[in-house]
């Protein structure tokens, strides 16, 4: 039985669910203001909030029961397409081909400390049955967010895994990427931009590059790298919140080309600047530019930086990342094009990897201005979802042999912001919503679009504040979620990290931890060889603690969950 549910993206009533969003920040704020203004006053409005939390929450949900089919015609999603590609075949010319420095490739081999690292203890041998892998680019190897990892520790103490090391990281929003003993992560201090490559089982330095950046963002979020290194062979490809390409020597952290897309391209500034993580396949870096009048997506030849072909002339640069899978037995990538542009477009192009052509074109894209088009597009056999919050929604295509697609469903009922979903079984597990009030946790059967469930967990957390332990009401939020050792991974939008058991039957947490009470904790975590690595992306909002990219000691005893396989 499908379970009845609310449209989280309703407008109507708008009122009470400003209320609840300003009682809900107003609560997370009175935690920013302890240490600053003192406690006392600041621990009498958390506990003031949390009733009132309470109550603006059930008037919300009862506004969207009585208001779901109250949509916005101005401002609700692009509709369905009913046509293959519009744009007919564009040649174009490289603008600015990279020179390509000489490098000795000297591999660096030993490492040294960095002063910004913290190593806190050595982690647990892996066990010798253990399966393992690499994280060589965003999403993982698998470009989705599933891990083969076995034998992970499900049980932790109060305090969560133990650390191994941390960094001490400035501004950034990205994820590291490892490969064997290489860990490469960028983040932004000052008007400077570090790459670190580091040992990822002990955080010691092999070497440091730097560039200069003047990046400043339109609405006042942090200042550092979006998109994930890429690693392929003993290549490291960086792209920066300005759209510098980057290509370094992995092993000597020599720059071997560069490139600087947007004034090649002539692409001004988007909302929240660069922030797709390229695609390597076949040699090609392909990365959705959003050139104005095209291209749109553009691939480059990862040995010298040139640009081997371009497609598309509609759509700007998003904030997905290109997502590679195989279609009835044929390489395809998908993107999900659209940024700033008045009137907003955007939506999913198919395309051959091997020379741009374009399979289709899915305008996908909110009718309002302010909006983005941020998780990526998830493959499931011949058919792929796409999703996009700001009353945009979501829609699943067939794609048949002669790559045509036609459109099994849409749905208003859900639509996911920037994270990824997981897709088990043929139903598909993420965060719906836009706002932290909006943010849920939905089950949807792919076969017909419906909601199976939808779970808005809270609980109470026990915190000082002023010299008075306070209790306060949260819950995940806009999450994140890791499928890995027959469980789901959870990441929550505060730094709550949780094991939860997700099936069409029902929400289950089995193990929370408070790792770090901070904002924006958004990137999704990386999993490699056992050990955990999260970004956390602000200072921390009760020890005042700066940003770090900590490592967490996950590994376990040979997981039952893997034994009941």
């Amino acid at each position: 039985m499908v379970a009845e549910c609310t449209n989280p993206r309703t407008e109507t009533n708008a009122r009470h669910r400003i209320f609840y969003y300003c009682t809900l920040r107003n609560t997370l704020m009175s935690l920013l203001t302890v240490g600053i203004f003192g406690g006392a006053a600041c621990a009498m409005l958390l506990v003031n909030s949390e009733s009132s939390l309470s109550q603006a929450k059930a008037q919300s949900i009862e506004d969207d029961r009585s208001s779901s089919d109250a949509l916005d015609e101005d401002a609700d999603a692009a509709g369905v397409a009913k046509v293959k590609s519009a744009s007919a075949p564009i040649v174009f010319k490289d603008p600015a081909p990279p020179e390509v420095f000489s490098v000795n490739g000297e591999p660096i081999e030993k490492t040294k400390p960095y002063e910004r690292v913290t190593f806190h203890a050595p982690a647990k041998p892996l066990s010798p049955t253990a399966v393992t892998e690499d994280w060589a680019n965003f999403l993982g190897p698998q470009h989705t967010p599933i891990s083969r990892e076995t034998e992970l520790l499900h049980e932790w103490p109060d305090e969560g895994p133990a650390i191994v090391w941390e960094l001490n990281k400035s501004a950034s929003y990205s994820s590291p990427s490892i490969v064997g003993e290489r860990l490469v992560y960028t983040h932004r201090d000052g008007n400077d931009v570090f790459v670190d490559c580091l040992h990822p089982s002990t955080g010691e330095l092999y070497w440091q590059y730097t560039y200069p950046t003047e990046y400043q963002d339109r609405y006042g979020y942090g200042g550092g790298p979006r998109a994930s290194p890429v690693i392929n062979g003993e290549r490291v490809f960086l792209y920066g919140a300005e759209g510098e390409l980057f290509c370094l020597h992995l092993l000597s952290g020599e720059l071997i080309w560069e490139r600087q897309l947007p004034k090649e391209f002539n692409v001004p500034q988007d909302f929240f600047g660069s922030v797709g993580t390229p695609l390597l396949i076949d040699g090609k870096l392909i990365i959705n530019v959003g050139a104005p009048g095209g291209p749109c997506v553009a691939a480059f030849d990862a040995e010298t930086g040139r640009m081997v072909w371009g497609a598309g002339n509609q759509w700007g640069p998003s904030y997905a990342s290109p997502i590679p899978a195989t279609v009835h037995g044929r390489s395809r990538v998908f993107v999900f094009a659209g940024g700033d542009s008045r009137p907003p477009v955007g939506g999913l192009l198919a395309l051959d990897p091997a020379n741009g052509d374009i399979d289709f074109e899915f305008p996908w894209r909110s009718k309002s201005y302010e909006s983005v088009n941020a998780s990526c597009p998830v493959i499931v056999d011949n058919s792929v979802f796409v999703t996009a919050t700001y009353k945009t929604g979501s829609a699943f295509l067939q794609i048949d042999a002669d790559m045509n697609y036609k459109t099994a469903w849409t749905t208003d009922e859900v639509g996911l912001h920037w994270n990824t979903p997981v897709v088990r079984d043929g139903y598909l597990y993420a965060f719906d919503g836009r706002n932290e009030p909006d943010a849920s946790a939905v089950c949807v059967d792919l076969k017909t679009g419906e909601v199976v469930w939808r779970e808005v967990a809270t609980w109470n957390e026990s915190i000082e504040l002023g010299g008075r332990q306070q209790t306060v009401e949260l819950s995940t939020m806009r999450g994140t979620l890791l499928y890995a050792d027959g469980k789901f991974l959870c990441l929550g939008e505060l730094g709550h990290l949780m094991w939860l058991d997700l099936t069409p039957e029902g929400y289950k947490e089995e193990q929370r931890t408070w790792l770090f009470a901070a904002k924006e904790t958004w990137a999704l975590p990386v999993l490699s060889h056992g050990l955990l690595y999260i970004s956390q992306n602000s200072r921390e909002i009760i020890t005042k603690g700066g940003p770090r990219l900590i490592c967490y000691d996950l590994r376990g005893e040979k997981s039952k969950v893997t034994d009941e396989k």
